[in-house]
């Protein structure tokens, strides 16, 4: 379901409605509002502009830093203006311990009520938590008066900025305007002076300590110096740096004769290990290569090759007898004998090589292990040499720069590390700047209607109850069929008697409102039984009932009154008609009569008779719904008055048997959530809902249309004759 757009007219409603309390609330406050600034001292404030810049750091090396926005730089001026030392200082400028109150204007003739109030609750605050003490004390000490009075002091001042400048206002409220232009000027001065007096003191302690300091680190680089020097004669230091250079190239050196002879120890090993298995077979001695290349061997080959050709020739020649062939072979023998020593010899070479090889390798690998001992040894020297000499180093840098240091402050005690310039003094100010009359009254008339406004607001959200016929439409989805103002009794006259003694009042106008609406809810005109209920007690259900019900006698309809509340029955008290024999007596098997003629010809009553144990068995019976039945052919309306519908279960009895149900609520006293959970009960049988009636409803305090609607047409009469104010 789309959300009813809200309109202006709307708020005005609201506004409207509660416009008492607004205007209570604003005038509340307009009158605080006024009451304060009238009532308060006015305060004159003496303002001095100074200009605060932080200076650049000058050294002696021409290193300056460059000056840049600190916001902690300024904050902490901020801070030290406010400072109890500045106070102090402007005490004793303006000799203000012993006469700060007349100065200050304490006990002017302008002095407010409001003031004095203050005052007042100040001395009691004191005495309960033993100022007075302290301040009996300050008097008999001048240094805790200084400071007590430095305190006051501070209460009053205010550092304040310029926006993107760097210019402070340095600000002073008092009721003494001479006083308070007095006090900004001494500030400012007090600051300028305490400022450079940090200084200076910083300056004085800086070279005390760097003066000590410096002490410190000569003797001890004294002291790492020797250890230096010492260090360098006992581990000859002088060549230290040349055998150093020389150790990694010698190591190297080594190194790379040490993996020569190795690899030559591997292959004559080798070769080696080869001669070893041929052992005594020359043939075979004679396939190892390096013993055939031998050019001895070679040529003694060659030699026993050609005296073997030979032999054969001198064997093909002579026969193997002749002594010439007996005389080759023995040449040949003598050839293969000297053969044989040469083989032997080259096998005794090369064992000769790889013994001369391991010890080559072996000399190498300890001359190589000898060489690495010693360049770690120089090394570790060398370390420990370097350590003492960085720490001579760095023991001189810290002796030059302490030194350098304390010159820079001795030159520069006198420079001041903040640029301060009194730009503008304080002049006596010629109208206070507190109150602010015009402001004040213009916030008190803003925030009270703001704050009344805001309360009706709130008022009218925590108002959860009926009033208003628009918005009970739209909060219950019924309509309503009337609105019956609130009912001042006057001249004697109940108000279950106006509708028919006094006919053209405006309280019996809304009950005749009430019957045309009923004539229109359905097509057949008013319904022939209508149930009157409510949602909780005291919302005027029986009044309206008896009203009703003269008005539609009025109207010319034959109308019976039922009363069905037999718990709490009260409609044979208002028509003071005999209640002995009623519904009760009917539905309980009795015989006797029960209708009873009321004020008006066309309207009968039956009474709720004697309270029963059990009403609603009793409404429950098949004799109810014949009763109905039979009585609807003599009555052209009957209204039954019912009990409430969330204390008991009578009205829901009753309004299955009833062509329409009206809901009477009480304005300002039943509430949405009451209604909702009766309309439900309601629906949940399918009852048959014809409408609300708003009681009790007080018109002036509804909105314009239902105050005009009052005043043009509640109070006269057709007939000229006097009505009811109601």
């Amino acid at each position: 379901m789309e959300q009813e757009e809200i309109h202006l007219r709307d708020y005005l409603k609201v506004i409207t409605k509660h416009r008492n309390l607004v205007i209570a609330v604003f005038a509340l406050i307009f009158v605080a509002v006024a009451l304060y600034t009238f009532s308060t001292t006015p305060l004159y404030k003496g303002t001095t502009k100074v200009l605060i810049e932080k200076a650049a750091s000058e050294e002696l090396t021409g290193n300056s830093s460059s000056r840049i926005y600190d916001p902690e730089f300024y904050e902490t001026q901020y801070q030290l203006i406010k400072s109890r030392a500045v106070a102090g200082r402007v005490v004793e400028t303006l000799d203000l311990a012993a006469n700060f109150d007349a100065y200050r204007g304490k006990n002017s003739e302008n002095t407010s009520l409001l003031q004095s109030i203050k005052g007042w609750f100040g001395s009691i605050k004191d005495l309960i938590s033993g100022s007075s003490t302290d301040e009996e004390t300050a008097a008999k000490d001048p240094a805790a008066e200084l400071v007590r009075v430095a305190d006051r002091l501070n209460e009053g001042i205010a550092v304040n900025p310029f926006k993107n400048s760097r210019i402070v206002t340095i600000s002073y409220l008092s009721p003494n305007p001479e006083f308070a232009a007095q006090v900004a000027n001494a500030t400012a001065k007090a600051y300028i002076q305490e400022t450079m007096e940090m200084k200076l003191a910083s300056t004085r302690m800086t070279l005390e300590w760097m003066g000590k300091k410096a002490a410190e680190e000569g003797a001890k680089l004294e002291s790492v110096e020797r250890a230096l020097q010492k260090y360098m004669v006992d581990n000859d230091i002088i060549t230290l740096e040349n055998r150093l250079t020389l150790t990694p190239q010698e190591l190297a050196q080594v190194s790379s004769q040490l993996v020569t002879a190795e690899s030559k120890r591997i292959q004559l090993e080798t070769l080696y290990e080869m001669v070893q298995q041929v052992a005594g077979d020359y043939q075979k001695a004679m396939a190892i290569p390096n013993i055939s290349a031998d050019p001895a061997l070679q040529t003694m080959r060659a030699q026993i090759l050609k005296a073997e050709q030979n032999i054969l020739e001198l064997s093909g020649k002579f026969g193997e007898k002749h002594p010439v062939h007996k005389k080759a072979v023995a040449d040949l023998d003598i050839l293969k004998s000297k053969r044989d020593q040469e083989i032997n010899r080259i096998i005794q070479q090369i064992r000769n090589q790889f013994e001369l090889a391991q010890s080559d390798e072996t000399n190498l690998r300890a001359q190589l292990e000898k060489t690495k001992a010693q360049a770690q040894g120089l090394n570790q020297r060398f370390i420990q040499y370097g350590a003492l000499k960085r720490e001579v180093d760095t023991n001189r840098q810290m002796y030059d720069a302490l030194m350098l240091k304390a010159k820079e402050q001795s030159i520069t005690q006198e420079t001041h590390p903040v640029t301060l310039w009194i730009v503008e003094e304080a002049s006596v100010p010629l109208a206070p700047v507190k109150p602010n009359k015009k402001k004040n009254l213009l916030l008190g008339i803003i925030v009270g209607l703001m704050a009344g406004i805001g309360m009706a607001f709130f008022v009218d959200y925590l108002d959860n109850t009926i009033k208003y016929p628009e918005e009970t439409e739209k909060a219950l989805g019924l309509p309503v069929l009337g609105l019956v103002s609130l009912y001042h009794e006057e001249k004697g006259l109940p108000i279950e008697e106006v509708v028919l003694k006094s006919p053209r009042s405006a309280f019996a106008e809304s009950y005749k409102a009430l019957r045309t609406s009923l004539m229109l809810s359905t097509s057949e005109g008013v319904p022939e039984k209508v149930l009157i209920t409510s949602a909780a007690a005291a919302a005027g259900k029986t009044t309206t009932a008896i009203n009703l019900s003269g008005a539609l006698a009025q109207a010319g309809k034959r109308v019976l009154l039922i009363d069905a509340d037999m718990r709490k029955p009260r409609i044979h008290k208002a028509m003071k008609i005999n209640n002995e024999n009623g519904l009760s007596n009917y539905l309980a098997g009795g015989k006797a009569n029960i209708l009873k003629k009321g004020p008006h010809e066309n309207l009968t009553v039956i009474t709720a008779g004697p309270i029963p144990p059990n009403p609603s068995e009793l409404l429950s019976s098949r004799l109810m719904p014949q009763l109905l039945e039979r009585l609807s052919q003599d009555y052209d309306v009957i209204v039954i008055d019912s009990p409430p519908l969330l204390s008991v279960a009578d009205s829901r009895i009753l309004t299955r048997i009833v062509d329409g149900t009206v809901l009477v609520t009480r304005a300002r006293k039943t509430t949405y959530h009451m209604a909702s959970r009766a309309l439900k009960l309601l629906t949940d049988i399918n009852s048959p809902v014809l409408g609300l009636v708003i009681n009790a409803l007080e018109f002036k305090k509804s909105d314009y249309y239902y105050q005009y609607y009052y005043a043009s047409y509640g109070n006269y009469s057709n007939y000229g004759e006097a009505t009811e104010e109601v």
